[in-house]
């Protein structure tokens, strides 16, 4: 279970914080810029940030599917019924 749930907790902690640690350490980042980007309602930068942190979140999930396969060999993607 605990592999299981590491993806989501991943995602929540780099996309959660990210824009936290970039206002506390005064960084330029897309935390920070898709934020501001929504205050300004510029709307090109909020969908390419969101597209970003989308296929970033993505690729994460696969991975922790892949790596639940590596743990737990039972599970078979490829078997359907």
């Amino acid at each position: 279970m605990l592999v299981a749930g590491l993806p989501n907790a991943l995602i929540n902690v780099l996309f959660g914080g990210s824009l936290l640690v970039e206002v506390i350490f005064s960084l330029d980042g897309l935390g920070r810029l898709s934020y501001e980007a929504a205050v300004a309602r510029d709307y090109p930068v909020v969908f390419g940030s969101l597209l970003v942190f989308t296929l970033a979140g993505l690729v994460i999930k696969l991975v922790g599917d892949l790596c639940y396969r590596l743990v737990d060999p039972r599970i078979d993607f490829s078997a359907r019924s």
